[in-house]
């Protein structure tokens, strides 16, 4: 077993008695009571570990006059409380995010009759509002979503408006983290569309697994179709949507991102109005296809926010649709918790707890609220309504919770995909910041093994290019994966490279006997990538003069398979 570091957190055990999927609505219980005015239509949640304890807050947009609204989870139940910021206004997305990688939690809002608010903290929750400084326009763009991802892989996060005026004048928006604090808006140079398409949300994911972080955006009212913008690794984008099959027309709420069939490439799920929703296969060629009827996923109902996971730890995702329907009368479904089945075909239980779900709602979001291993959730829903809580109930089989830790990538890992191996089960996470219908979810990723008691296999596919792996990891416990703490090692390829020698001083020599291009890249001891070189040639001499005395990493990479060697420099 290789060795690794992992930092261990609090691991709580609760009686498991129920062995099928449960959920009971507790907002009352876990102390959500937000009903008359405030609720917001079309509003967002973040269910989110605001302040780094360990156990997931929640976060609610708001509207008129009211502030945005902060519930600190205290050991299983949630109280309200305030900080030195008040934000009125009709807000639609709410974002923790640590945009200056200081570790810890920033506050980005996005309002739709107001500027965008962008507020620092400085580690003891005083905020600054650091819009103006910061690059963030003072105007009204008409907000509904924003999410972030490093685009660029400088280990920076970037920011992109999803902007919905009628009129459709005021166009979607990217910028750019420029590293010291302030963003500058690349939209033009970056190839987004200068005009409206009324945008309700995006999302930044790797559809084609090039390294590269692409942007999906979901529109509204079919004369667009939803955008799909591949990113070319050179800082622009080129719209993929039609030759894709992505660039559905719908009245699309959310752009949903999971790997729902564990093939390795990440799926889409755009909710809709009757007509149906759409469930975008992601082919592994750069395209998709819409298997929404196939898999039983689509809905016919209107739909907003949606969330996969795994509600019952056997390890496939379930997937659950908030509708804005309210009552059965009309035919069409309030809600839908789609339950998974073997060949990932879906259905709806009837004994899942949801049939007094008749709530008119919107945004949804995925957390723990009692660090169980089972996943809760929340939903916003319109007004008088108070928001609804579903706590899951649990059940016996086991699971593992896995929070990342960025060095050379962005703090909080946001674009990296984790892949557990369990069983000689594959199945993948990926992380985001901003998903579905102007949700945040933990971030913290559950793996539900079932009734496996070891998790064979966890690897992390950072932005940055490091991998880690770790083997032989007890289930039911809580694990947070730094960057670089164990450089995965993939032996496929040993014998066909050498490095030299070893220990090296100004010229490391490295010898291929494979005839196809190679990329060696050089990390220091706690996983830095120090540089990357591209090499066609048999032999090539590296020079590593520069490199201080110690203990270095050189990974070679081919298209199918690498390797890692430690060396020391002298």
């Amino acid at each position: 077993m290789k060795n690794y570091t992992m930092v261990l957190l609090a691991l709580l055990c609760f009686p498991l008695v129920h062995a099928q999927i449960f959920f009971e609505e507790k907002a009352i219980d876990v102390g959500i009571n937000i009903t008359g005015s405030f609720s917001t239509q079309l509003g967002g949640v973040s269910f989110y570990d605001y302040d780094n304890d360990g156990w997931d807050d929640i976060t609610f947009a708001s509207k008129g006059n009211f502030s945005v609204r902060f519930f600190k989870n205290n050991a299983g139940t949630f109280v309200e409380e305030t900080f030195n910021i008040s934000i009125p206004g009709h807000s639609k997305q709410v974002l923790w995010v640590d945009y200056d990688n200081d570790g810890d939690n920033d506050l980005f809002v996005a309002r739709l009759d107001a500027a965008n608010k962008l507020y620092n903290n400085d580690g003891n929750f005083n905020f600054t509002d650091v819009s103006g400084i910061a690059g963030i326009p003072s105007t009204i763009l008409y907000t509904y979503g924003a999410c972030f991802g490093d685009y660029d892989n400088d280990g920076d996060l970037d920011l992109f408006l999803s902007n919905k005026d009628d009129a459709k004048i005021i166009p979607n928006q990217l910028y750019r983290n420029n590293g010291d604090g302030t963003f500058t808006d690349v939209s033009l140079v970056a190839g987004i569309s200068t005009v409206g398409h009324l945008s309700f949300c995006a999302s930044f994911f790797d559809y084609d697994n090039d390294g590269f972080l692409d942007i999906y955006i979901s529109n509204d009212r079919f004369v667009n179709t939803n955008i799909l913008y591949k990113n070319n690794g050179n800082g622009t984008f080129t719209d993929v949507s039609a030759s894709s099959g992505a660039g559905v027309a719908a009245n699309a709420m959310s752009t949903t991102i999971d790997d729902y069939n564990y093939d390795g490439f990440l799926d889409i799920y755009v909710t809709n109005t009757p007509e149906g929703n759409h469930l975008l296969q992601n082919n592994g060629d750069g395209t998709f296809t819409d298997v929404a009827t196939a898999t039983g996923t689509i809905f016919n109902s209107i739909g907003w926010g949606a969330n996969f996971f795994d509600a019952d730890n056997d390890m496939d995702l379930d997937l659950y649709v908030s509708s804005m329907i309210n009552n059965t009368a009309s035919g069409l479904m309030t809600s839908g918790f789609y339950e998974c089945a073997t060949g990932y075909n879906y259905s709806v239980p009837t004994t899942a707890g949801f049939t007094n779900d008749t709530f008119t709602s919107f945004s949804n979001a995925i957390g723990d609220v009692n660090n169980d291993g089972y996943q809760d959730f929340v939903v916003v829903n319109q007004a008088p309504e108070n928001h609804t809580f579903w706590r899951n109930a649990g059940g016996t089989n086991n699971w593992l919770k896995v929070k990342l830790q960025g060095t050379t990538s962005n703090k909080a890992g946001i674009g990296a995909k984790i892949k557990a191996t369990v069983g000689g089960q594959v199945m993948y996470r990926y992380v985001l910041c901003g998903e579905g219908f102007l949700g945040q979810n933990s971030a913290t990723e559950i793996f539900g093994v079932g009734a496996q008691t070891t998790i064979d296999m966890l690897e992390i596919f950072w932005p940055s290019g490091i991998q880690d792996t770790y083997t032989n990891i007890t289930a039911n416990q809580v694990v947070t994966a730094v960057e670089g703490s164990s450089l995965g090692i993939n032996e496929e390829n040993a014998e066909k490279f050498s490095v030299y020698p070893n220990p090296a001083s100004d010229v490391l020599y490295v010898s291929s006997t494979v005839s196809e291009p190679y990329t060696v890249t050089i990390f220091d001891s706690v996983g830095k990538k120090l540089f990357t070189q591209h090499l066609q040639n048999r032999q090539a001499n590296l020079d590593v003069s520069s490199l201080a005395s110690g203990l270095f990493f050189v990974e070679i990479r081919t298209k199918t398979a690498k390797t890692v060697q430690k060396i020391v420099i002298q």
